[in-house]
């Protein structure tokens, strides 16, 4: 079986959740994109986001994670590309309805308001969870305007 193609991009406030999501990544033997940073240096976070949105809108990726100080700023960058719908999630459940809800395809950690092993365990139900369609399915095509 094909192991799932995932983008990642962070800034420099969240280099340091980066590092550990793609340890797990790699155990779990996901195809890894990483879009950057690479170290905890100041950047703009657009200039991560952005590379993340076109791998899953293009195809080239199956999902996104992207990373910042609060999530927001990564999120709504994503959210510029079109059939991108990046979720910010602070907690399990949180992600877990991202993906059941609204076909979420890309999710937007907080590095700075999650610990690692929280940030690691959303990454892994958003990854391991469907998308339940029915009647939400006809919300998430009512998105895109």
């Amino acid at each position: 079986m094909t192991k799932l193609t995932i983008a990642i991009g962070c800034d420099h406030a969240g280099f340091g959740l980066k590092l550990p999501v793609i340890a797990y990544l790699e155990k779990e033997e996901y195809n890894i994109l990483d879009m950057g940073t690479f170290s905890e240096d100041s950047v703009d976070y657009p200039d991560f986001a952005h590379p993340v949105a076109i791998a899953v809108e293009s195809g080239k990726a199956d999902y996104g994670i992207l990373i910042c100080g609060s999530g927001n700023g990564v999120a709504i960058t994503a959210n510029k590309h079109t059939d991108i719908r990046a979720a910010l999630c602070w907690n399990e459940e949180i992600a877990a309805l991202a993906r059941m809800h609204n076909n979420a395809n890309i999710i937007a950690l907080p590095a700075r308001f999650v610990s690692i092993e929280d940030g690691v365990q959303m990454v892994k139900t958003f990854l391991s969870t469907a998308f339940e369609g029915g009647r939400h399915e006809r919300r998430v095509e009512k998105i895109n305007c």
